[in-house]
């Protein structure tokens, strides 16, 4: 969650540092600090002398996959008409235990029903 909120958080603001991720996810200053240096020590993430943070290749790759998975569960729990909140929150639980198998048919299933939709 932390890779994808670097991610989301860049995409909107461009320079993102610990605080912004600790607001943005209503985490404890010294959780999501804790969670950096575990982030750095991996390889995923890079924070500069600035205190700003960046994503590292591999650590980009995995936002994106999980942000792709948050927004395509997200779009098709909204599909089946549950509340846009909710089914943020759900695709929240969701996103991290669903295989790829299963990911990809629901993927392709939300394609389908978005152009229904618009027929």
């Amino acid at each position: 969650m932390y890779l994808e909120a670097i991610l989301v958080l860049s995409q909107a603001k461009g320079f993102v540092r610990s605080i912004d991720v600790s607001e943005y996810r209503n985490y404890s200053k010294p959780s999501v600090s804790r969670a950096i240096g575990i982030l750095q020590d991996g390889g995923y993430v890079i924070m500069g002398r600035d205190g700003g943070l960046t994503l590292t290749e591999a650590g980009r790759e995995i936002a994106e996959k999980i942000y792709d998975r948050h927004k395509t569960l997200t779009k098709f729990f909204t599909l089946l008409g549950v509340d846009e909140a909710i089914a943020t929150d759900d695709a929240c639980r969701i996103e991290h235990c669903i295989s790829d198998e299963s990911f990809f048919a629901l993927k392709n299933y939300t394609m389908h029903l978005e152009s229904e939709k618009k027929q």
